[in-house]
């Protein structure tokens, strides 16, 4: 009998704010992978692993960062094989995932490869988007607002578009595009009502006026912009 494949959600960095049902499933764990650097640390383990059991088998899925898609799909095609052969030996894998595994999630590529041979189980997590929010003490929508999520990376034109149709937006990805979308939201007359974070859950935590916020922006940072146009109030 095959093993069960599980996609853990993580949350965005902070180990508790991980579900009950993510804590057991890694604590009685026998087998878990997890996103890496190449040569490098990861940042899902670093989350997960107070909860580690001891003789755990640790399967590290390396992905070059590159806006290259072939480098990153040979990554998962290699640790789908490897996660495969354990599975169908009948072991469970555990999967961690930082935030959720279906919102920008690196598991989608393990569940494309995966999940139609063998028993498949999503545990969602706590977005980055929503830790973001509750850390600056800021509602994303209220009543009939559209809400809107856009990666950084957006061609400017279109991300141009997308601020001015929506009445809350969240621009994750930031990094290195801060300064342009710093300059669209200018232009459009909006950088008052935006704010920055970055790391947020983490010891390393910054948020701020957008107005305020470094040229240089690390991955894990995010924009939150709210025009406010239905009160909940």
């Amino acid at each position: 009998m095959n093993g069960t494949l599980y996609g853990i959600g993580l949350g965005p960095g902070d180990s508790e704010l991980l579900t009950l049902k993510a804590v057991r499933l890694i604590e009685t764990a026998k087998v878990v992978a997890y996103p890496a650097l190449i040569g490098g640390d990861s940042f899902a383990r670093s989350i997960a692993v107070p909860y580690f059991s001891a003789n755990l088998r640790e399967i590290s899925i390396e992905i070059p960062m590159t806006t290259a898609r072939e480098p990153a799909q040979a990554a998962y095609d290699k640790a789908a094989d490897e996660i495969a052969t354990v599975l169908a030996a009948g072991t469970n894998v555990v999967v961690l995932c930082e935030g959720d595994p279906f919102f920008y999630g690196s598991f989608m590529y393990l569940y494309a490869r995966l999940s139609k041979r063998f028993s498949t189980e999503i545990v969602p997590g706590v977005t980055s988007m929503t830790a973001s929010a509750a850390a600056l003490g800021l509602p994303l929508a209220a009543r009939n607002e559209v809400l809107s999520v856009i990666p950084g990376p957006l061609e400017t034109d279109l991300l141009r578009a997308q601020i001015e149709f929506s009445d809350s937006l969240v621009i994750m990805k930031v990094g290195r595009h801060l300064a342009r979308i710093r300059d669209v939201i200018k232009d459009l007359g909006l950088l008052g009502k935006a704010v920055y974070i970055e790391r947020a859950t983490l010891a390393a935590e910054r948020k701020m006026p957008l107005v305020d916020a470094p040229d240089k922006a690390p991955y894990f940072s995010m924009i939150l912009l709210v025009k406010g146009g239905d009160p909940w109030l």
